[in-house]
């Protein structure tokens, strides 16, 4: 007896759930669940779930981003796979290599994407060549960590929960114009170009302080 597999869709596009039930749910004996991006943990209430689709054309990066740690950490033995990757924004600190079994690009086939899932099914992964290439320099990202001053990091550390330059600027007691000084040089030191890239860095490499 063929046991039938579990798979979440974080979306908000219904039609999507709805073309990928025409075939999926056939051609890879699979149940598709479709969960918003904000209730994705609380709809994990079984252990049974072996992938979780990220559809980023509906769900923002960070938001994938945190989901996809959060799964590292509460669901053993489930692996992410994201649709609708986008190729004109800087999104590789998605990619974790133990985590991360597919990755497919906006604008590819059904199809495609079809052959993709039959190897992640087997236990393979379906990512982009050039992926392999981004996660091989990740050391040479660490060392530019190394490379950041005391305050830098103070300021990467209180950004990493999503406060604003004021908020940080209050709490380390210096001005807005020097939170935007120590900002510029670690955007240029950890290799990120946007605050929402940044906020992911520190969320994934630096350690969280309790208060």
């Amino acid at each position: 007896m063929f046991k039938v597999m579990h798979w979440v869709m974080v979306t908000r596009s219904q039609i999507l759930v709805d073309l990928l039930n025409t075939r999926w749910p056939q051609q890879f004996l699979v149940k598709i669940h479709n969960v918003a991006p904000d209730n994705i943990i609380d709809n994990f209430t079984e252990n049974r779930v072996n992938l979780v689709l990220i559809d980023l054309s509906s769900v923002d990066i960070q938001k994938a981003y945190q989901i996809q740690k959060k799964l590292e950490k509460e669901r053993s033995g489930a692996r992410v796979v994201f649709l609708h990757y986008p190729q004109q924004v800087d999104a590789g600190f998605l990619v974790q290599s133990n985590i991360t079994a597919g990755v497919f690009y906006s604008g590819v086939s059904l199809d495609t994407i079809g052959t993709g899932m039959d190897k992640i099914v087997k236990g393979l992964t379906s990512i982009p060549e050039e992926f392999n290439k981004q996660i091989l320099h990740k050391v040479a990202t660490n060392e530019e960590h190394d490379n950041l001053t005391i305050r830098e990091r103070e300021v990467l550390q209180v950004l990493r929960s999503g406060s604003t330059n004021i908020d940080i600027a209050n709490e380390l007691f210096v001005s807005e114009s020097t939170i935007k000084t120590h900002l510029y040089r670690a955007f240029r030191k950890i290799g990120v170009s946007s605050r929402g890239q940044a906020i992911a860095w520190a969320q994934m490499n630096m350690h969280e302080v309790i208060q």
